[in-house]
Order: structure tokens, then C-alpha cells, then sequence
């Protein structure tokens, strides 16, 4: 098989080329997401109707069945969504709301290394995390586990759990870690839908402080109903998108 940070870094790219070259102009879905942990807070249900601009993640969001509706980034995350990129991602959690900061970034790429006879020695390619093939790995499916390297550094992001799909060649599932204070684990299950790479599920969990007290929150969003409209589906959605996102969304 080819070597485990090679073929990881093979699918990046390719995420990659998708998430830059494939966007749809426009998804609407629905999407359930249970959140519980919150201190002293009950578990919540939420069921929204949602309608966004893939180009700024700006989204029409509506309680279902007849509840409120808002306006601005898609909660918790756009189902486009590169895994593999500079994004920035934080949370609050008290007894009272739940917020979620989302600030996209642009995909990572790694050039290819050329075929080269004269080489007799080669190198890790990455020097941030080091990856390994899962049990089980073939080179059509591979699963790769990840871990971080001292170069990494606390309270980064880092690709800890990445399963190839043997049909798509695209990640099938993509776990993303914080190591130290600000631990925090999140999952994102992929899919083909009618021809689109989208989040069919996605899963938070995080440590939380407040008031000296700590808790662990922990949020499971499922998306189903996909449409892929041309034109904006809410008149609210058309115009001309903004250049970069950079917005907070609360349940």
C-alpha cells in the first residue's frame, strides 16, 4: 500500500478539489440536533427547516413546525463543509444558551511529491501529526488513525480518526480533536446525495467551565431532505454573497 501520510494526503486534496470546484449554489434541508450537558440546563430538541447560500453560509432558519425563524450562518455547521481546512471553531455553553462560532477557512493542499530514482531516503510528509493505517485498511477504503506530534502544540484542531469511502474515493468520516485545556472532540459522517458530498451527521463534544464548575457538553445534529436548488429557494437568499463569513449562531 502506499504510505499512510501519502494516501492522506491524496484525499486531502481531492476534498479539497471537490469543496472548490463542485459547491452547489444553493442546499435546503432539515436537521435535528439534541443537545445535552449544558450545566443545569435540560436536554434540547431542535427541529429546523433550513435553507443556505453555500458561497457565505448564509442561511434561512426555521423552527419546525411553526416556530421562529432566523437568519445568518447555518447552526451548527453548513453541510458543505471542507474538514480538511484553516477553519476556526469555538463554543459557549451556560445555563441558558448555546453558541457556536464558526469562521471557514480555505482548504488545505499538498503538492505531490515527483517520482524521483535517486531517491534513496524519504521523509515523513507531514511533520504536525503522524498517521497510520487502521486495521483492516485497503487501498481503495483506507482507514486512517491519526495522532498528534509535538509540533502541534495545545488546543489545536488535528485530524485524529479519517475513513475513506471505497465508491467516492472522499472521506466517509472525519474526526477532528483539541488536545489540553480546551478539549473538544467532533465527528462528521459524509455522503453522496444526489451527486453532492455533504454532512449527513455531525457530533460535538466539549469541556466547559463556568463559574469554576466543569461539565462536558454534547450535541448530535442529523440532516435529511436534501434539495440542491439553482436559484435561491427564500428570497432572502439572493443577492450577491459576502465576501468572507464570520458570524455566531445560537440554537
Amino acid at each position: 500500500m502506499t504510505g499512510a501520510d501519502i494516501a492522506l494526503a491524496m484525499l486531502i486534496n481531492r476534498a479539497a478539489n471537490v469543496y472548490l470546484t463542485q459547491a452547489p449554489a444553493y442546499i435546503t434541508y432539515r436537521e435535528h440536533t439534541h443537545v445535552d450537558g449544558a450545566l443545569g440546563h435540560p436536554p434540547i430538541d431542535i427541529d429546523r427547516s433550513v435553507s443556505v447560500r453555500v458561497a457565505d453560509d448564509f442561511a434561512v432558519m426555521q423552527d419546525l413546525p411553526q416556530g421562529a425563524v432566523r437568519t445568518g450562518e447555518a447552526f451548527p455547521v453548513i453541510p458543505f463543509f471542507d474538514p480538511f481546512s484553516s477553519f476556526k471553531f469555538s463554543y459557549f455553553a451556560n445555563l441558558k444558551r448555546l453558541d457556536i462560532t464558526f469562521d471557514p477557512g480555505q482548504p488545505y493542499y499538498f503538492k505531490p511529491a515527483a517520482d524521483d530514482p535517486s531517491v534513496n531516503v524519504v521523509i515523513p510528509y507531514f511533520s504536525f501529526i503522524a498517521p497510520r493505517y487502521a486495521p483492516g485498511s485497503s487501498d481503495d477504503a483506507p482507514h486512517f488513525l491519526i495522532d498528534p506530534t509535538p509540533r502541534l502544540g495545545d488546543n489545536t484542531f488535528f485530524w485524529s480518526d479519517v475513513r475513506q469511502d471505497a465508491a467516492s474515493q472522499l472521506p466517509s468520516e472525519v474526526t477532528l480533536q483539541v488536545t489540553g485545556a480546551q478539549a473538544m472532540t467532533i465527528v462528521l459522517d459524509y455522503a453522496i446525495v444526489d451527486g453532492h458530498w455533504v454532512i449527513t451527521k455531525g457530533s460535538f463534544t466539549g469541556a466547559q467551565r463556568v463559574l469554576g464548575i466543569g461539565f462536558t457538553v454534547h450535541s448530535v445534529t442529523t440532516y435529511s431532505d436534501f434539495t440542491f436548488p439553482e436559484a435561491p429557494p427564500d428570497p432572502r437568499l439572493a443577492g450577491t454573497p459576502s465576501p468572507r463569513p464570520t458570524s455566531s449562531a445560537t440554537p
